[in-house]
């Protein structure tokens, strides 16, 4: 998944917010890791405010987010 990819799935998922949509972000942020890194996970948790909008810090492990 490239990175603009992940940043529109997670734009959909804000826009309804939610539990479900938090682990909808989980995943999307999971796969990311997977293929970029944690600094790259940790970009778009700031870029994109998802600590405010899903309680989703910076540091934090998504490698073991079940699929």
């Amino acid at each position: 998944m490239t990175l603009e990819r992940a940043r529109e799935l997670i734009s959909q998922q804000l826009a309804f917010g939610g539990g479900y949509n938090r682990n909808a972000v989980r995943l999307i942020l999971s796969e990311v890791q997977r293929e970029h890194g944690r600094a790259a996970v940790d970009r778009l948790i700031g870029d994109m405010d998802l600590a405010t909008a899903f309680g989703l810090k910076p540091g934090t492990d998504f490698s073991k987010v079940n699929l």
